[in-house]
């Protein structure tokens, strides 16, 4: 009877541990619900690694989901983190998160970017720190949070693009040349290099005839035949108006004269725009400079020497020699 009761007591406790874990099981996964419910939708999920082994855990997300993987796709491991790492963010991001494992700094925060399967990138914020450690004081499970930050990002860059840049051609804006400027002498101290300053010939005209639509296709045409003369070695930008720069790196005059009369060499025939063939008139200035010229200087320079050539019959280009503005030099185009 003593045994009976005795295992029925075992019996009853194991039923009861049995509820018990039942229960428990359902409030951890009531938990999640909840979790997964009050963060779905911000672009946060919340990871977990086990140190000794790197196995990653996401507990309201499926792994590889953010990256546009399927869970059979990407194991949920760190080094499968590592190997998604921007190649150029992956070094000072690993050395961040190893800091804090190893004990150097408190947490682990990185703003760094990440490759999606798509090929496209994804801009993220990642937080965490070590939550338990072992007996002998190492490191065994650390938990933080993964934020999305991809549009947000991409609107910053955007203003900033905006702000450095003309919305219509897509050139540089005057602030943004003045910055290239100086960087082009810090550079290159002991070179210089050239500035163009070009205005196109009679634009009021074809505003008025064809209207402002036509006209900002002009510009556009225009600053798309300049980047393409320029090359790589040249920054342009877009003034107003029809107001266009080049600053290049050369000081060569033979290599200078060679673009001018390249971009002018282009305009000397009619060109179509919007099935319209217009015949478009281009004066250009141009200013050498040293390390010691400032960039205000710089451009009345070679302003100046632009409308010398407006004054001597247009679609021409002149230099600004040596500082003075009773030495311009208009050369006349040949063929």
């Amino acid at each position: 009877m003593c045994a009976d009761k005795t295992i029925r007591q075992l019996q009853e406790q194991i039923k009861a541990l049995q509820d018990k874990n039942v229960e428990l099981k359902r409030q951890k996964l009531n938990a999640e619900e909840k979790l997964t419910a009050a963060l779905d939708g911000t672009g946060l999920c919340l990871w977990q690694q086990h140190i000794p082994s790197g196995k990653l855990t996401i507990f309201n997300r499926e792994w590889g989901h953010l990256l546009g993987y399927t869970e059979q796709e990407l194991s949920a491991h760190v080094d499968s983190w590592k190997e998604k790492l921007h190649p150029e963010d992956r070094d000072w991001v690993i050395a961040a998160f190893e800091d804090h494992v190893s004990g150097k700094v408190d947490s682990y925060q990185a703003v760094h970017r990440m490759l999606h399967k798509d090929g496209s990138v994804s801009w993220v914020s990642d937080r965490g720190r070590i939550v338990e450690y072992d007996a002998e004081g190492r490191p065994v499970r650390m938990m933080g949070t993964h934020i999305d930050i991809t549009q947000k990002k991409c609107y910053e860059l955007d203003l900033a693009r905006l702000a450095h840049c003309d919305p219509l051609t897509h050139l540089l804006n005057r602030k943004a040349l003045e910055q290239a400027f100086y960087t082009q002498q810090q550079t290159q101290p002991r070179i210089g290099g050239a500035l163009f300053f070009i205005d196109l010939d009679s634009f009021k005209q074809l505003n008025d005839k064809y209207g402002h639509r036509f006209g900002d296709q002009v510009l556009m045409d225009v600053a798309q035949t300049l980047k393409n003369k320029a090359g790589d070695l040249a920054k342009l930008a877009r003034f107003g108006g029809d107001e266009f720069v080049i600053l290049h790196t050369a000081i060569n005059k033979e290599v200078i004269v060679k673009l001018a009369q390249s971009i002018l060499e282009h305009y000397r025939t009619p060109v179509q725009i919007d099935c319209c063939e217009i015949k478009l008139g281009l004066s250009i200035g141009i200013s050498l400079f040293d390390c010691s010229d400032p960039f205000i200087a710089t451009c009345e320079h070679a302003d100046r020497a632009m409308y010398r050539v407006k004054q001597r019959g247009k679609h021409n280009y002149a230099f600004w020699q040596n500082h003075d503005p009773q030495a311009l030099k208009l050369t006349k185009l040949v063929g």
